[in-house]
Parts: C-alpha cells; structure tokens; sequence
C-alpha cells in the first residue's frame, strides 16, 4: 500500500476508493498495534465532526482498536484540539480525530495523536503505514478491548478553553456573531462564551450531517460578516469544521485573515513577557506586511513550508510558542499542542476587553502588501527543473530583490504547482507572476 498519511492524517471521499471501513479497521488495528507497549490496559480516545460518514468510520475504528486489545473511549462531535488535550489528560496511548476540516461533507478523513497530544511524527506514521499490510496479530477472547462513550468530555474541553482566557475577566456588554461551521464546535463554542459572558448571535450550529462548511464558517466567512454588519455586533467569529481554524471579522464586517490575529497576539504576548524564542513561526504564504510589523517590535519570523505540521515542529524546535498560518490556523504552545480556533479568538477578546476599542482599530496592525497567488494546473514540482521555468524564477527574483518575495511551489495533493508573488509595487507583482505562470505553461 502506497503513502497514506498526507500533511494533516489521512484524507479523501468518504466511503470512495480510499477512505472505507475497511482501511478505518486496518489503521485500527495498525495504530493500535503500534501503540501497545508494556502490560497496562491500553486506550485510545476517539472524536469526530458532524459528517454523516464520521459514523461508519467511527465504528470501523473501534472495532479495529478493540480487535488487538485496546480498549476505546468515545467522546463523540468535539473539536480536533479537544481530542488532543483530552488523549493526554485520559492519559490515553493514542487519540483520533475523524474530521476533514474545513473540506465539505462528502470527505472526510482520520487525525492520529500520540499519547502527549501532539499530531503524531513521519515515523510513527510510516510504522503504521507498515503494518497494514502485516499479518494481524488479533487479541485473545479474553483480551479484546470495551468501548464506550462518555458524557463529560464536552465539559472538560469548555473549562480547559476558559482558563486560557485571564482570571476575573468576563465579556458582558460585547455581542459576538459566532459561526460554528456546522461542525464539530457547535455545541462546546457557544457554551464557553455564553459563560463568559457574552451576548451571543449563533449560526453554524445546526449540523444534520451534510452542511459542514456549507457557505459558513471560516471558510465562507461572509455570512458571519453580514451577521455581524446586520446586528451591530462587536466581533465575529468564524470557526471552521473541527474548529481548528479561525478567522476574525471586526465591527465595520471585514475580514480579519490568521496574519493579523497572529501579529495581535504576538504584540500582547511580547507586552506580557510571555513570548518565547523571540521570533514568531509563520509558511512563506504569511505577508510580508506581517513580517516588516515584527520587525518593528524587534521580534523575527521563522518561515516553513505550509502546513500546520512543519509549524509545530519549528515552534518545539526552537522553543517559540506562537505560529501559525494566514487560513487561521494558529497554534499558541502555551495553551494548545495543535491549531485551536477558540483559544486563538478568546485571546483576541482579552485584549479587546483590556483596550476598550472597536476590533477595527486592535485587529488590523499593518497593511498587507500587494499579493497575488496563480495555481497553473497540468504541472508539477518535476517541471520546475526545467531551463526555462528556472530562468524565469530567476528573472522574477531579480525584479523584486529587496522589494517582494517570490513563492513557487508545488501541490502536494495535484498537479498544480502555485506561483504567488508580493510587493509594495502592484504592478511588479503582477509581471513576477505572469514570468513564472507563463513559463511552466510552456513547459507542460
């Protein structure tokens, strides 16, 4: 069997080709093999979103779980960073998320967590990967794991988020539109700030098992902006379907993307003393806006490729605690082990009680530098070996060395390779991308 895991787990149709209960049974019995060491009784905790098919797979799970022994800790719909927190705190051997986050309804996928509640490393997954093809070396009768589904999990996941949020302060007065994607946060989101306080407007919680991310949430977020514009609210929030994401929209209803959350609360970390490594993690998709901001208050930016993945591994790798990506996926080390959308917005509220001003004026921090982003389909990451594509690349280079950066990189899930380009000259941006588009086009 070829490669499984991508950036974030395993991923694809429901029910198609790849994502079937027999692949959810064999990753059971993989995972669970691989994650069985010494004589104790061995545990997994397993989430899910609101997709219908996060049933079937749930179910093909356990039984591939239970079948070598391990015994199995449902908590039902819970947000991916509440499977991570709770797989540490039930001091369980392995933790499941079956979402697709922010994809719609008809995919869906399986997140693995290792026993500290972090995304589980390359080798681990490979060993996984491995033994799904191995002979399975089944449990005796006797020794087959129990499942079952337990109630508090939800409660316990809403006081860990609020004791991320300082001791005394509460939000009444600030009307809040919170958009919960039909997702996995549907009911634990708006339980938390309603005890906070807060005066809330919901949309995105009526999930029936097919409008995940249907025209709503952090990915649609227009629907919680015009909310927000129709009822004078204060804040916007806009979660996506595992809530692992977030994006802001402030009181005029504009957007606010994961860059300026990330440079709010890098600036309100630096101020308190809190932020760690002096330098924030960001991909090479962040702007170059947030970048020259940082600078400014003497903090650098780490860049890695995208994905939360390669985030994470440079925040533990060089002892920061805050990164994260332009999507809203922001992963705050103090408070989480993975990108959680609830934690991110409650911090922003702290600062937005603590100042007293409207989200308009806390929440856009510098302006984003011109930026355009192609994607030229029918090639890939072979074709730009070629002489003319690298030509190009260096030309555009050189048109805005000093001024702009370039990005060209390939897809890894289609071939598509992604050309984007950023400047404070639009124009130059502009002909940096056309000089690469043109050329791989070309090539292909």
């Amino acid at each position: 069997m070829g490669r499984l895991f991508g950036t974030d787990g395993i991923r694809g149709l429901a029910n198609g080709d790849l994502l079937t209960p027999e692949l959810a049974l064999k990753v059971g019995q993989a995972a669970g093999r691989h994650f069985r060491n010494g004589t104790h009784r061995h545990r997994v905790l397993i989430g899910k979103d609101t997709r219908r098919s996060g049933y079937m797979l749930e179910q093909a799970l356990t039984a591939g779980f239970t079948s070598v022994g391990m015994d199995v800790v449902q908590v039902g719909p819970l947000p991916t960073p509440a499977v991570a927190m709770l797989t540490r705190e039930m001091r369980a051997d392995l933790g499941v998320m079956i979402s697709a986050s922010h994809n719609p309804f008809f995919d869906n996928g399986i997140k693995l967590f290792g026993p500290d509640g972090y995304k589980l490393s390359d080798g681990d997954e490979a060993a996984i990967e491995a033994l799904l093809d191995a002979p399975v070396e089944r449990a005796a009768p006797q020794a087959i794991g129990r499942a079952r589904r337990i109630d508090d999990a939800r409660g316990r996941y809403i006081h860990a988020v609020k004791s991320t949020f300082p001791e005394g302060v509460r939000l009444d007065g600030l009307r809040i539109v919170l958009d919960c994607a039909h997702g996995a946060a549907y009911r634990v989101a708006p339980e938390a700030l309603w005890e906070l306080g807060a005066d809330l407007i919901t949309v995105g919680t009526e999930p029936d098992g097919f409008n995940i991310n249907d025209g709503c949430g952090s990915v649609h977020p227009g629907l919680a902006a015009a909310r927000v514009r129709e009822t004078g609210a204060h804040l916007g929030i806009a979660l996506d379907g595992d809530a692992d994401r977030v994006v802001l929209i402030d009181e005029r209803g504009a957007l606010v993307d994961g860059d300026q959350i990330l440079a709010l609360i890098a600036r309100s970390a630096l101020e308190a003393g809190r932020l760690r490594g002096g330098h924030v993690v960001a991909t090479v998709m962040s702007n170059l806006g947030l970048e020259r901001f940082l600078e400014g208050l003497g903090v650098g930016l780490v860049r890695t490729p995208v994905g939360d993945r390669h985030v994470l591994a440079a925040l533990r790798a060089r002892g920061c605690n805050v990164g994260g990506e332009p999507s809203g996926h922001l992963i705050l080390l103090d408070h989480a082990t993975t990108g959680d959308g609830l934690v991110a917005a409650l911090q922003v509220l702290a600062v937005l009680v603590r100042c007293g001003r409207p989200a308009s004026e806390i929440l856009h921090l510098f302006d984003p530098l011109p930026q355009l982003l192609e994607n030229v389909r029918g090639v890939g990451a072979a074709h730009l070996d070629r002489p003319v594509v690298k030509a190009a690349i260096a030309q555009a280079e050189a048109v805005l060395a000093g001024r702009g950066r370039l990005v060209v990189r390939p897809s890894g899930t289609e071939p598509v390779v992604r050309v984007m380009a950023e400047a404070d000259d639009e124009a130059l941006v502009r002909q940096a991308v056309a000089q690469v588009k043109d050329a791989l086009e070309a090539a292909a």
